[in-house]
């Protein structure tokens, strides 16, 4: 049994909600925390007690170490669950849990200072055999000798920060002249997004395939262990947009080969908990070279716990308890396919511009295979002060194009009023041709024309279904039954900006 009583949730939304019910599983209580701009939000009440973190800007509440330790110390905490994002993977943030008798639930600050650093995170890797592409072993400070490394490496090349992740404080770089122009905006980037200038430069796989393989730690108990690949290839500006499991690309001798490189990274830095290991397989070559370490439970892990059927952040919490994984290598079966669309509040239509407001209407959709994450509700506001990502939308099926054909109805069934949101970018990319053949790398959405599958022209149908529905709902509420009153019909809504369907709700 677990020896946890009682675990503090430092995060928000629907991961909070996630591990929330994986407390409720083995029976320990949950202590969210909520800014002012969550007041709506479900993580603040669905827990067993809640905090409030006065403010509303991440710094002020989500990010303030001092705030989040009050609140686990003040409801008596035996650990502390930090999600993703925030202060996940912060070295410092670990030891301040550990000097307060506050079980981190992921990695030791040891770890965590080796895995957030790339520059470091290569060198271990080469050292122990696994390929790594060119890049600087030191961090570059001047833009003429960012310049002189990449004439000498060849162009393309990535102009990256040392440090952090989520696509932030990178460049691409084709010719001398945009090193020179993307080197101080990358700096600045970095510095804005992780605290520090740190950048170094790395050879540019041209289209390569992202692949990402989770594991299962406990260097306590020398135990490792693989749960397969993910595909995070579908990217926009180095973020990801959709995500799978298993690759349509890697069959079981290259799985067993990146796994084995993953599972070498992970015990050369001493890695505890649940991880991701990051690959980039060379389009040409289908050769694979080593990234980085995504030191905490990834917002993707649902498709890896579908096709598996493991719970990955109950295992979390058992290896913080316990230092034991709760299962063998040989109880991992990847069984089927499973696809994720994250759901952000943005605009696809406008260049993926954030959007905001209040949710007034939500319908969510089911069905065999389905599984959807969000802690939206009607009257939920969202605000401009934290990520855009609002919902997790996955379906699993016997093999690729089942999983596929499910997301796609479950796609159409998604509707969001209230604010724009990136499902008709979704919808789109799973109807594309060269992604239904699993013929798609990163730079998928930079040379894929998706406009006519996105934004399809519904002028003329909004208008008709409009005609139509007030003609059929002046019908029967004029209409009376014997011995009844009047049918009272609910206002119709058509949900033509949120998921780009033809959806009526109220017929």
């Amino acid at each position: 049994m677990p020896s946890f009583r009682r675990v503090l949730i430092a995060n928000r939304g629907e991961i909070a909600l996630r591990i929330i019910r994986a407390l409720r599983i083995m029976n320990i209580e949950a202590v969210t925390v909520y800014s002012d701009a969550d007041v709506t939000w479900p993580h603040a009440s669905m827990a067993d007690r809640a905090v409030r973190l006065v403010g509303s800007s991440a710094t002020e509440t989500y990010l303030n170490v001092g705030k989040i330790i009050d609140a686990a110390k003040s409801t008596d905490c035996d650990a502390v669950h930090p999600g993703y994002g925030f202060l996940s993977e912060s070295s410092d943030f670990s030891r301040t849990c550990r000097e307060n008798d506050l079980k981190f639930i992921g990695p030791s600050p040891e770890t965590l200072r080796v895995s957030g650093n790339k520059l470091e995170c290569k060198r271990i890797a080469e050292s122990k055999g696994v390929p790594v592409v060119p890049y600087t072993r030191e961090p570059i400070s001047e833009t003429e000798e960012a310049v002189r490394f990449s004439k000498e490496i060849g162009f393309p090349v990535l102009l990256k920060s040392a440090f952090g992740g989520g696509g932030r404080g990178i460049r691409e770089a084709r010719n001398e002249d945009e090193v020179s122009d993307g080197f101080s905006s990358a700096q600045r980037e970095a510095k804005a997004s992780f605290g520090r200038f740190s950048i170094f430069i790395e050879k540019r796989l041209v289209n390569p395939r992202h692949i990402e393989i989770q594991i299962i730690a406990s260097d306590d108990s020398n135990e490792f262990v693989h749960l397969g690949e993910r595909d995070c290839s579908i990217q926009r500006r180095y973020q990801k947009l959709i995500e799978m499991s298993p690759s349509p690309v890697i069959d079981e001798e290259a799985r067993n080969l990146i796994s084995s490189f993953a599972l070498t990274v992970a015990r050369a830095v001493g890695y505890r908990n649940a991880g991701t290991v990051e690959f980039l397989r060379d389009s040409g070559t289908g050769n694979f070279y080593f990234m980085e370490i995504n030191s905490r439970l990834q917002v993707e892990h649902p498709v890896t716990e579908l096709v598996t059927g493991l719970d990955i952040v109950k295992a979390q919490i058992e290896i913080a308890s316990s230092n034991k994984i709760p299962f063998a290598q040989k109880d991992v079966k990847i069984n089927g396919c499973a696809i994720e669309c994250r759901i952000n509040a943005e605009d696809p239509s406008h260049g993926f511009t954030p959007t905001t407001g209040t949710i007034d209407f939500l319908s969510i959709p089911g069905g065999p295979g389905i599984r959807v994450e969000t802690a939206l509700q009607r009257g939920v506001e969202v605000s401009p002060y934290y990520d855009s990502l609002v919902a997790k939308l996955l379906a699993s099926g016997k093999d690729f194009q089942e999983a596929r054909n499910r997301a796609l109805v479950a796609l159409e069934e998604f509707l969001i009023s209230g604010i724009e949101t990136t499902i008709p970018f979704h919808k789109a990319v799973l109807m594309n041709d060269k992604f239904s053949k699993g013929q798609f790398d990163t730079s998928f959405i930079e040379t894929t024309d998706l406009s006519k599958q996105m934004l399809p022209n519904l002028e003329e149908d909004y208008f008709l279904i409009s005609a139509m529905l007030l003609s059929r709902n002046q019908y029967f509420s004029n209409r009376e039954r014997p011995g009844r009153e009047k049918i009272q019909r609910p206002p119709w809504f058509l949900s033509q900006k949120a998921s780009g369907a033809r959806f009526v709700d109220g017929l």
